[in-house]
């Protein structure tokens, strides 16, 4: 109970210099305040999704104006590159089997 006294005349002492009142508990922390989500007008809304749709819009035009250069073409493999490399692939699943089978 001293212990409980102490902490209850050392805060009296606290909101004689500072002008405030101490919490209870000087190890508890104060509750965050919860902040409200602003809410927008539907006129807002819809003014706001046109400008975005606007602006969006401009830029498409902007970068197809500047002439960006068109992808690359996809490289295809030769037919003679393809065989070469379905040899390899047989002759190495070749040597696994016969490893195993040894």
């Amino acid at each position: 109970m001293a212990i409980k006294e102490k902490l209850l005349a050392l805060n009296g002492e606290l909101e004689a210099i500072t002008g405030e009142v101490a919490a209870a508990n000087p190890t508890e922390a104060p509750a965050p305040t919860k902040r409200t989500k602003r809410k927008l007008s539907v006129a807002h809304r819809r003014k706001l999704i046109k400008a975005l749709a606007r602006a969006r819009k401009a830029r498409w035009a902007k970068a197809k104006a500047a002439g960006t250069a068109s992808a690359p073409k996809k490289r295809r493999i030769s037919k003679a590159g393809r065989a070469a490399i379905s040899a390899a692939a047989k002759a190495r699943w070749a040597k696994v089997r016969a490893a195993k089978a040894a």
